[in-house]
């Protein structure tokens, strides 16, 4: 795995350069976003009651779909390692008003940010788990010689007068001494990898969750409080046995060993303040929220979410299973089509909490094409690997990268502009036939060319009701 960059080793300059090897175009949008992120290095240089004054500045994306609004918000989040979690704004008016369940972004967040401290802490400790779970497996395969315990306390106390006892005392250290040597070399084989297939019998915790129902899903979520975790830490820990092989039983011990190396008060601790100083939430499909005041029926709604959405991006206080997180200071980005209603349209507050615009461009024909090829998983090499895997090596010309790109821009200009994601669609109908028998015709050479893509999509190209719903 690559290493993640510190995030006051990259200028903003360089983040656009990292952003360009994943999204093509939009200049404008990454800029914006890796002048977000320096800042968020730059307030954390500074010192005094300043510090806590300075709230980052949240960006509103406008664009069609398809043209890497997302991708950019992730990428991001990945690019500082920062926890990320993507909403979609239109879930809070599923059943007429219900913005009242807005704050489960911020817990969700809280999740992802207690998943990457547990990732980081439980690599740190990899080393000294790998070798307790190692000595747990020996005694497994063999277990050390116990000292039978006294059954009463007198047993105790004259138990080992008598000749019996003590000739067994006087043998024990040779005992002893020759199951460490037997331990010694059964590591060295279990060390060579000689025993890998070799079953064995493992007593493992059952993680599984006690079968407890208090509240509903959202009642649960609305009090912070996760009961069944509440009451699976009162109940003793479950235990049962499982036959394994020798390699599943290392990785099963080494787990449990990691797990209790570390201090799970301190990651979520750490979890909660990187969440709140780093956290980054994506509020995508803002625009369908958005309505006049003067509109009845479900924009009342909407309107009414929006109210409800405000409060978290302002700067409140969010209570979680893992205790209260601050909002002030976590970096929103919001995003939408704005094709029907505009940034006008959301309410006046809402809007001046997000104060920074960009818009982004509609994808043409040459982005397409750099699409296909240039970014570090252009689609072009992810469907060369895909189906090498089954040995079919395809060769895409220029002419059929051209092709495929045209057709795709045709379609989006024909039909509902989808963006990017119109690529795959063309791709999967440009190669239907090759990944259907790829596994029947190994060994097999084919090349992607003009002329190729022109027959595979022909008779759908030049129906235009056809390709509406096929392309």
């Amino acid at each position: 795995m690559s290493e993640v960059p510190s995030v006051q080793d990259l200028t903003p300059r360089q983040i656009v350069a990292a952003l360009d090897r994943y999204i093509v175009g939009q200049a404008q949008a990454k800029k914006a976003v890796a002048i977000a992120l320096r800042n968020r290095y730059r307030r954390r240089r500074l010192q005094g009651e300043i510090l806590d004054e300075i709230h980052p500045k949240n960006i509103l994306m406008i664009g069609p779909t398809g043209v890497g609004k997302t991708e950019i918000a992730r990428r991001l989040a990945r690019l500082c390692n920062a926890p990320f979690v993507k909403v979609e704004a239109t879930k809070f008016t599923e059943v007429g008003y219900v913005g009242r369940d807005v704050d489960s972004m911020v817990r969700d967040l809280v999740e992802t940010s207690i998943r990457m401290v547990k990732s980081e802490k439980l690599t740190e400790v990899a080393e000294q788990a790998q070798r307790l779970g190692e000595e747990r497996l020996l005694d497994v395969l063999l277990p050390r010689p116990r000292r039978e315990t006294p059954r009463h306390p007198l047993e105790a106390l004259f138990g080992g007068l008598g000749e019996q006892k003590g000739k067994e005392d006087a043998d024990e250290p040779g005992r002893e001494a020759d199951v460490e040597r037997e331990r010694e070399l059964l590591r060295r084989r279990l060390e060579l990898g000689f025993m890998e297939d070799q079953l064995v019998e493992v007593e493992v915790e059952d993680n599984l969750p006690p079968m407890v129902e208090v509240f509903s899903g959202a009642g649960v979520e609305e009090m912070g409080v996760n009961f069944q975790d509440l009451l699976g830490g009162m109940l003793p820990r479950r235990k049962k046995r499982r036959r394994v092989t020798v390699a599943e039983a290392r990785k099963i011990l080494t787990q449990e060993e990691a797990q209790k190396l570390i201090d799970l008060d301190r990651v979520s601790a750490e979890a909660v303040a990187r969440a709140e100083q780093t956290g980054i939430v994506f509020i995508d499909e803002l625009d369908k929220i958005a309505g006049k005041e003067y509109q009845s029926g479900p924009d009342v709604s909407r309107e009414g979410v929006q109210r409800d959405i405000l409060p978290i991006i302002e700067g409140s206080t969010v209570m979680t299973k893992y205790g209260p997180v601050k909002t002030d200071h976590i970096l929103f980005i919001a995003a939408g089509a704005f094709h029907v209603s505009k940034p006008s349209d959301l309410i006046p507050e809402l809007q001046g909490r997000l104060p920074i615009r960009v818009e982004l461009q509609s994808l043409t024909r040459e982005d397409f094409k750099r699409i296909l090829t240039e970014p570090q998983s252009a689609l072009v090499r992810q469907y060369t690997e895909l189906l090498a895997a089954d040995g079919v090596a395809v060769t895409f010309d220029e002419s059929g990268i051209e092709e495929i790109a045209e057709v795709a821009h045709r379609v989006n200009l024909q039909t509902e502009n989808i963006g990017a994601r119109r690529l795959h669609t063309v791709m999967e109908k440009v190669l239907e036939e090759i990944s259907y028998e790829a596994p029947e015709v190994p060994q097999r050479t084919v090349t992607v060319d003009q002329a190729y893509v022109r027959q595979r999509l022909e008779g759908i190209i030049g129906d235009q009701d056809l390709s509406r719903y096929i392309l």
